[in-house]
């Protein structure tokens, strides 16, 4: 998904509304010191919000009102009448008050945690007890109607984006700007998707399903890239959750049970909401720096049930790229006791910085719900059996669906917005902008009359210690994103060896329903063999270790591998995953200061033939994936991966030279722990059974190159450990800044702390040693770690000017061996939120 960041930002959205009334300001106290979660009501309504850090706030209703009401106790309550709709940048100023209010104490800073003294936390109290028994947890199944709508535009237009030489041609795209009601800057449309399904769902199973009925987009065919990247951001949620996950980040919910650590809680009024009584409780965070909100929510008197809430990130939060984030949601009372959603809305400012007048997008998500049916019972085999779901005339749907499907109309600007768009498709300014965007976002560059791609751009030059400066080339086939096949090559030349290396590969889906794929290809390359445990099953795969620009130590372990391979895989049920696959590969060092001699009856070989066949089975739940064709897309990453494969090399096929049988599994975990960060956990086991060479041996991975890569060991050198049975386990913690945003010195730097521990145990049979141990003087001594688990632990420190993450890596053990590095630094760029 971070790939897909860089053209989200190029393809955007839109969101008209016409209103009233538009406020916009700030409060101020006698001093002249803003006054933070001050509360600001349209006289007469419940709508409102509440000042910020900065004391700033804006606020805007579809209908006109003449007055608004400024308070916060401890102050006189300010009533100002609106002589104008629009009232931008208005300075109110608000003096000590003696006098409490009659009905609400409300007290400045600091709120009490104690119900006795602060009856909004007797209210939240309340909240808790009852919050299983509201929603849809509390039927057995339940089925509603979805109608979801995604939208990006650029914010902030003023006369110089206007007249900027980027709009230049396209002028006419700024007939369409309007104001957002929920921060008052312009906006310009530049993306819309609308969906319409149905959703099936069973608490006691676990289980939900979504059925797609219509999509509708502003014209980009490639689209469904920036709806994953929205909803893997803007993922459902549940109010009643302890924690909310936004941005890969867990935010602490204002109705957490924790929360009265978190938050200071006001209760601010009371009223009417469609026939139920209900209180106003206004929430604020009591420490900046932390993944918290600032707002409000409407809560039912006798259910306790949430009945209107907006959330709105406050400014110093530690989160890249995102300047706000506003949420509101809206319950309908479907009965005296049941208050379910009906409409959820979702906001988010991406920007480089979070200064006041910086430009940056709206990524907006707007989802209805209606028709709930509860406890209808479905076979669990309803949930699972579909592995393909794509329905062409789903997204060819006329008006007439979409005038019964929409549960809101578009207005008649909205409307507008796909004529603009489409107009714009046809401009060639626009064409080259969309084509750069498509560029940075895959890595290949498109040949619009060919149906074929360039790349990937980013692996065009490597450099390692055989091949010296190393070029590439490469194309892959592409009619579009389903393409029901595919073939891919590549030719590289190292300027040191004076060699060619090339690979070739194609996969064909045989059947979509069961996903039955064939794919076979041809790789005659330089690899550094051993850089992972379980390795990938792209026959054009290649490890970084061979193409370090620098390296620590020697970095002359490389190989020269010619593989060919065959594949068969099917998903007969949806995330299991089953493959079956034939290699055959030629394994010799690439290089003169590096052996991979073994012995045999008859002499020293230093060329290893082998045939291997290989049953794997990959599970993935919970993962979701968009697309249809032979290579789809991940529309989430917060999935486990598991993975069991059994290798047998036969020594009868094709003249191979062993007999052998390999046992591998791994499991990887992310973990998301709350207001404690996010823990990705990673444990791989493996046995071989037979004698065989170094090339055919479990190498725990060492990490020879300045970069902190994930899953190996930053203080281990290649091949310093060497074993055929192996456990290895791998723990990273990123704590996204909770305790160094409790330093004063360095909350404003946003910086996020890692810690890391790692390790791997280990055996080598007497056979296997006796088998690789040569006479040549590059031959390397097999050790494994097998006295005691080998383990290194590091200290990291991320988000370093948002985009840089260093590690101070610490082996534990083992630091009688010889060249043993006991500390290290490793470093890492990367685009995280």
């Amino acid at each position: 998904m971070k790939r897909n960041l860089l053209f989200a930002f190029f393809l955007l959205g839109i969101c008209f509304s016409h209103s009233q009334t538009k406020i916009s300001g700030h409060v101020y106290d006698e001093n002249g010191d803003p006054i933070s979660y001050c509360n600001i009501i349209l006289k007469g309504s419940t709508e409102g919000t509440i000042t910020d850090e900065n004391g700033s706030f804006y606020l805007e209703s579809d209908e006109t009102w003449e007055t608004v009401t400024v308070s916060f106790v401890g102050y006189q309550t300010l009533n100002i009448p609106l002589t104008k709709k629009v009232n931008y940048n208005l300075e109110f100023i608000l003096n000590d008050e003696a006098e409490q209010l009659n009905t609400v104490v409300i007290v400045s800073g600091k709120q009490s945690k104690d119900e006795k003294e602060n009856p909004a936390i007797a209210l939240l109290k309340k909240i808790w007890e009852h919050k299983r028994k509201n929603g849809l947890k509390q039927f057995k199944q339940y089925e509603y109607d979805k109608y979801e709508k995604i939208e990006f535009d650029i914010n902030t237009i003023d006369s110089a984006l206007i007249k900027s030489k980027l709009f230049r041609g396209m002028e006419f795209v700024f007939d369409q700007v309007d104001t957002s009601k929920v921060t008052g800057k312009t906006y310009l449309p530049m993306f819309v998707n609308e969906a319409a399904s149905r959703v099936y769902g069973d608490n006691i199973m676990n289980k939900e399903k979504e059925d797609l009925k219509g999509n509708k987009n502003s014209g980009f065919s490639d689209n469904q890239i920036i709806i994953d990247f929205v909803a893997d951001l803007y993922a459902d949620f549940d109010i009643y959750d302890n924690y909310l996950k936004f941005f890969d980040k867990s935010f602490v919910s204002p109705l957490s049970k924790t929360g009265v650590n978190t938050y200071n809680y006001v209760l601010s009024d009371s009223a009417f909401i469609d026939n139920k009584w209900c209180y106003n409780i206004i929430y604020y965070p009591r420490r900046k720096n932390e993944l918290t909100f600032k707002g409000d929510f409407w809560v039912a008197d006798t259910t306790y049930a949430i009945k209107e809430i907006n959330l709105q990130a406050s400014k110093s939060a530690n989160i890249n790229w995102v300047k706000d984030i506003y949420i509101e949601q809206e319950y309908d009372v479907l009965n005296d006791s049941l208050f379910l959603v009906k409409r959820d809305y979702m906001m988010s400012d991406f920007a480089f910085n979070k200064k006041e007048k910086s430009r940056g997008i709206y990524g907006k998500r707007t989802t209805l719900y209606n028709d709930y049916i509860f406890d209808k019972e479905r076979d669990k085999k309803y949930y699972e059996k579909e592995v393909f779901n794509y329905d062409k005339d789903a997204y060819d749907r006329d008006d007439t669906f979409w005038e019964e499907n929409r549960l809101e109309p578009l207005s008649e600007d909205e409307k507008g917005v796909y004529k603009m768009l489409d107009t714009l498709k046809t401009v060639k300014k626009f064409k080259q902008l969309y084509n750069l965007g498509s560029i940075l976002s895959s890595g290949y560059i498109e040949f619009n009359k060919l149906p074929l791609d360039y790349g990937p751009i980013f692996s065009t030059f490597g450099y390692n210690e055989v091949e010296g400066i190393r070029v590439r080339t490469g194309a892959r086939t592409y009619f579009g994103r389903n393409d029901l096949w595919r073939l891919e090559g590549f030719l590289a030349y190292g300027f040191r060896d004076d060699k060619f290396k090339y690979g070739i590969s194609g996969k064909w889906l045989i059947d979509k329903k069961s996903r039955l794929i064939i794919s076979g290809g041809q790789r005659r390359d330089i690899e550094q063999i051993g850089a992972s445990l379980t390795t990938s099953t792209d026959v054009l795969g290649r490890s970084l270790a061979s193409s370090s620009l620098i390296a620590k130590g020697d970095n002359d372990k490389l190989t020269d591998i010619n593989l060919t391979s065959l594949a068969l895989e099917i998903e007969p049920w949806r995330n299991f995953i089953f493959r079956l696959g034939a290699d055959y590969r030629t394994l010799e060092s690439a290089s003169p200061t590096f052996s991979l001699d073994y012995n045999t009856p008859t002499g020293v070989e230093s060329e290893v033939k082998q045939f291997e066949s290989t049953f794997s089975l990959f599970y993935y739940p919970k993962r979701k994936m968009s697309g249809y064709g032979v290579e789809r897309h991940r529309a989430n990453d917060d999935f486990a991966r598991l993975f069991a494969r059994i290798s047998l090399g036969k020594k009868d096929v094709f003249d191979s030279d062993f007999d052998y049988t390999k046992l591998q599994f791994s499991y990887i975990q992310p973990w998301q722990l709350g207001g404690l960060g996010r823990l990705y956990s990673t444990i791989e086991v493996g046995k071989t059974y037979g004698e065989v060479p170094l090339g055919l041996l479990s190498v725990i991975p060492g990490n020879q190159s300045y970069f902190s890569i994930y899953n190996t060991f930053s203080q281990l050198d290649f091949y310093e450990f060497v074993t055929d049975t192996y456990v290895s386990f791998n723990f990273e913690h990123n704590f996204n800044g909770r305790f160094f945003s409790r330093i004063p010195w360095l909350r404003k730097l946003n910086l996020r702390e890692i810690v890391s521990i790692r390790g791997a145990w280990g055996d080598l049979s007497d056979e296997n040693i006796a088998l690789n141990t040569s006479s040549n003087p590059y031959s390397i001594p097999l050790v494994a770690p097998s006295d005691e688990v080998y383990w290194e632990y590091s200290f990291g420190v991320g988000n370093i000017f948002k985009v840089f993450r260093i590690d101070f890596n610490f082996r534990g053990n083992y630091l009688d061996n010889p060249d043993a590095r006991k500390f290290g630094v490793t470093g890492t760029f990367g685009f995280h939120f």
